[in-house]
């Protein structure tokens, strides 16, 4: 498992505990959608990850933000922006 695939899985655990998901996260396909098809994730829920996310990686994902449909496009697209702006990196 390359980095990038370990880090995916770890946002996908992430998202699967906060949201309390009944999926294992190494079947959730990074390319699907997670917002309605996909993981059916609605905007409360997107809401929850976003907090969590900001605390766990210590920068915040606004509500404002006009990239949020294609940050929060797939696990991958979601994995990739966190990877880019976490602190410490």
């Amino acid at each position: 498992m390359s980095p990038s695939e370990a880090f995916e899985r770890e946002v996908a655990d992430l998202m699967i505990s906060t949201l309390n998901l009944d999926v294992r996260p190494e079947a959730v396909d990074p390319e699907a959608p997670l917002y309605r098809e996909g993981l059916g994730l609605d905007s409360i829920d997107i809401l929850e990850i976003a907090l969590v996310i900001s605390k766990r990686y210590g920068f915040q994902l606004r509500a404002d933000n006009e990239d949020n449909v294609r940050i929060f496009g797939s696990l991958r697209s979601l994995s990739e922006h966190i990877a880019a702006h976490r602190a410490g990196c």
